[in-house]
């Protein structure tokens, strides 16, 4: 079997998430104190008993997914997991990048942080926002993208099969939004996100974030990761700086990655971190994948490597 992680995403996220891994496991204790000092803020108190609101600020909702996901990883760690290869979709990618080792909890809680507080800087100053455009073929969404001529508006996650998400300038993306109902699109939502995420509206945000990248320390990984800016495996340090940097402002190849990373051998799915949103992606790529996932700490005691 060739197990392939899966780390979730902003979405995902849910008010008490990971209590039951600090109250039961040393590490989970451990890596919530940590991040309080890193945070500079109690951000254990906010994921335990914040409220919803709070939760969904991109300043937390990254770093809350990113501590919860890779407790979870280093629990499973102990049970010796062997994993043949791992993704993260968009913030996910730095679950990925700790559970292969290219850097330690500590480094990469630090540049989710500023990823987040970048992030939300470069959302509250400039317009934007995103959609979900579902039944219409990627090229389809590309080119009603392409054609809209009130503003930028780019196609920014491709989800799955019939399921893109589109960001960019907030008229641009309304105007989008009805050329893909004119279009066919079974459903067109708004998302509530702070900004336009993985669109040329972000790269301020990603000026701020490779400054600190390029003078992280990174090792190559143990095992590839899919990235979500080319969909392919990558595993050298310089090429993981360099992935990290590109995916702020470039889409997210979600589909690709899944089904390259199954023409490659990957017949087994974990996904690692809260919610289920990757299990239901995975099943709408490919019905034929075992996909399944762990999000508590029962969920870690019942899994049998």
């Amino acid at each position: 079997m060739s197990l392939a992680l899966l780390y979730p995403g902003q979405g995902s996220q849910k008010i008490g998430m990971g209590l039951d891994l600090f109250e039961n496991t040393d590490i989970g204790k451990k890596r919530f104190d940590q991040a309080n000092e890193i945070m500079g803020t109690n951000i254990s108190r906010l994921i335990f008993d914040g409220t919803e609101e709070e939760l969904r600020q991109t300043q937390f909702t990254q770093p809350a997914i990113y501590i919860v996901s890779v407790i979870l990883s280093e629990l499973l760690a102990e049970k010796r997991l062997n994993a043949s290869s791992a993704a993260g979709h968009s913030l996910g990618e730095y679950s990925a990048f700790t559970a292969a080792g290219a850097f330690d909890f500590e480094t990469g809680l630090s540049l989710v942080k500023l990823r987040a507080e970048s992030m939300q800087k470069t959302g509250n100053e400039t317009e934007g926002t995103m959609a979900a455009v579902l039944g219409l073929d990627d090229v389809v969404v590309e080119e009603i993208c392409t054609s809209v001529s009130t503003g930028t508006v780019v196609a920014a996650n491709f989800n799955a099969p019939g399921q893109v998400v589109i960001s960019g300038e907030t008229n641009a993306v309304n105007t989008a939004m009805e050329s893909a109902k004119e279009s066919g699109a079974s459903k067109v939502i708004p998302l509530n996100v702070s900004g336009a995420f993985h669109s040329p509206l972000m790269v301020p945000a990603r000026e701020a974030l490779a400054e600190k990248l390029r003078s992280t320390e990174i090792q190559d990984t143990q095992f590839p990761v899919y990235v979500n800016y080319s969909a392919k495996p990558i595993n050298s340090a310089d090429d993981i700086r360099d992935a990290l940097i590109k995916q702020l402002d470039h889409p997210v190849r979600w589909h690709s990655s899944v089904t390259n990373m199954i023409s490659d051998g990957a017949d087994s799915f974990l996904e690692i971190g809260p919610g289920r949103v990757l299990q239901g992606l995975n099943r709408r790529i490919d019905r034929t994948s075992v996909s399944s996932g762990v999000s508590s700490f029962e969920d870690v005691n019942n899994y049998h490597v």
